[in-house]
């Protein structure tokens, strides 16, 4: 379980976010909503460990029984995926995956890990492509088995369906929610569209801790 007790974030002590309190189980997804500038990227940077110095921070974050607020961003294995891929182009998409395995797995255990993983993605053959080659749609499927290669304990998903187009969207947001429930993995997600909201999860509103 994620869970954020207590937070309050500041920028020159103007309270940006006060007292926020939530949690997310295993395997649920819940989605993060409130407008341009109200503090959810910033929320983002705080529980990945990348809070930026312009801003304090006081509250707690737990995963699966641990505080892990005082961890480097290292070991907290909470992952996040943005609205962009963020695909290194100069590599292949295999190699793209393999950057999320751990150092100590050796050489044909990655590539065999990648492969397995393409195959759960519906696409076999693509290891040796190059990302410049793929869709929107292909793209983002890569982004988000990259994320899950790194065996995250938890999952921020920043926008992640913006900019695709309206049919590709649904196909994969049902893709996504089936993977991360079937992962068991807790998962907040930030959207300014309530139709990428999982049916009957909970829903919570930045403006509720203004």
């Amino acid at each position: 379980m994620l869970q954020v007790k207590n937070l309050t974030l500041r920028q020159k002590n103007q309270p940006l976010l006060h007292d926020v309190n939530f949690r997310v189980q295993p395997g649920e997804i819940v989605t993060l909503m409130g407008p341009s500038g109200s503090g959810k990227s910033t929320l983002f940077s705080w529980m990945v460990g990348a809070l930026s110095p312009v801003f304090q921070a006081s509250g707690e974050l737990w995963l699966n029984g641990e505080r892990i607020d005082t961890l480097p961003t290292e070991l907290r294995r909470v992952g996040i995926l943005f609205q962009d891929a963020l695909l290194f182009d100069h590599l292949s998409v295999g190699h793209n995956l393999q950057l999320a395995l751990p150092a100590t797995m050796r050489g044909h255990q990655r590539k065999a890990a990648v492969n397995d993983a393409l195959e759960q993605a519906e696409m076999n053959g693509f290891y040796t492509r190059d990302p410049a080659t793929l869709s929107g749609g292909q793209r983002a499927r890569v982004a988000l088995l990259r994320a899950l290669l790194a065996q995250p304990r938890a999952l921020l998903l920043d926008e992640p369906f913006s900019r695709l187009d309206s049919a590709l969207r649904v196909s994969f947001r049902q893709w996504v929610f089936a993977t991360l429930t079937a992962q068991n993995i807790p998962t907040l997600m930030v959207t300014h569209d309530r139709a990428d909201a999982p049916e009957h999860s909970p829903c919570l509103e930045v403006t509720e801790w203004q």
